[in-house]
């Protein structure tokens, strides 16, 4: 009880003190993973509290999630787990990426994104993907044909039931006759809404359809960069403007003054969260000025954000990146 009592009110302190954005010379804005494995097998409840509180604190624009229903780790629903962060903050916006839309009914979806962006006073961001394949597809009595057809599809209908007084819809999946649902999201016309993928036709859906892209973390560098590349073309095509579509990558980070060991602790936390494989190249095990090197060689190809991802020691790992990285962005 008297620790439960003394974090609060240190953390009152704290949040007196700070709550405003981290502010950048560079003008990138900056995100964190939140905890959501827990190899032990039980919820350190204490610890999710004091972590997402502490970035609410030092004034991270965003918190974010990634989905795994299916998944032999212990990991945590993500639309679930933000209506709990949202009732214990108070400006931290919280972002998902991504759902794997076909594996979820897009009506329900809708409501619970909607409920959720009510109870946190408008601040969810919604990132929408199709996944790496369909192996699960048949776990959720989902074909795994048309899976593009029924992802453009469900987003049509999820746009709908938010945006539509009476929605009307009569696809291929999916059929509304005059469907009503309240509450709609607090945010308008309805949350952000962004993609993953790096082929031309995810790049493209993404410009088409979403407010914005970001590009995975379990792509290297390089790759993410052509991919920005390619995405600002397909933009300027469309006659978008960059200021207005978010532009984003999730980048694994470990910061050791030893690359070496940064990368070997990297590269093994990466193997139990994907379930194995070789993640040697992927991330950026780095000192923290190679690391703001290429967080700045990011921001310059047009990243606009960067979703910063320790994958261990993850309040470690953020005091590193708020002590020695922010400074020189």
């Amino acid at each position: 009880m008297l620790l439960k009592f003394a974090l609060e009110r240190l953390w009152k302190c704290l949040r007196k003190k700070g709550g405003d954005q981290i502010k950048i010379k560079s003008g990138l804005r900056l995100g964190i993973s939140l905890p959501q494995s827990f190899p032990k097998e039980q919820i350190d409840h204490a610890y999710l509290r004091e972590y997402v509180l502490k970035i609410e604190s030092l004034g991270f624009e965003d918190g974010w999630l990634t989905e795994g229903i299916l998944t032999p780790n212990f990991h945590l629903e993500p639309v679930t787990y933000v209506s709990y962060l949202a009732a214990i903050t108070s400006r931290l916006r919280f972002g998902i990426a991504v759902i794997i839309l076909n594996t979820r009914n897009p009506v329900q979806l809708a409501k619970a994104l909607a409920t959720v962006d009510q109870l946190s006073n408008g601040r969810i961001i919604v990132g929408l993907g199709m996944g790496g394949g369909t192996a699960n597809y048949a776990a959720f009595g989902v074909p795994p044909e048309r899976r593009v057809a029924r992802l453009e599809e469900a987003i049509t209908v999820m746009k709908a039931l938010w945006t539509e007084e009476r929605a009307t819809l009569k696809g291929e999946f999916w059929k509304l006759e005059g469907a009503r649902m309240q509450p709609k999201p607090m945010q308008k016309p309805h949350p952000p809404v962004i993609f993953g993928g790096h082929s031309e036709p995810a790049l493209r859906r993404a410009v088409r359809m979403g407010d914005g892209w970001m590009a995975a973390g379990s792509t290297s560098t390089a790759a993410s960069l052509e991919s920005l590349r390619q995405i600002r073309g397909y933009l300027k095509e469309a006659g978008r403007k960059e200021s207005e579509f978010w532009l984003s990558k999730r980048i694994y980070i470990a910061i050791d003054d030893n690359e070496a060991r940064a990368r070997e602790r990297l590269s093994a936390a990466l193997a139990y969260q994907y379930g194995g494989g070789d993640y040697s190249n992927v991330g950026l095990a780095a000192t923290p000025s190679r690391a703001v090197e290429v967080l700045g060689t990011l921001r310059e190809a047009g990243a606009q954000h960067i979703l910063i991802n320790p994958v261990y020691d993850h309040m470690q790992q953020m005091d590193l990146i708020v002590d020695k990285i922010i400074p020189q962005l």
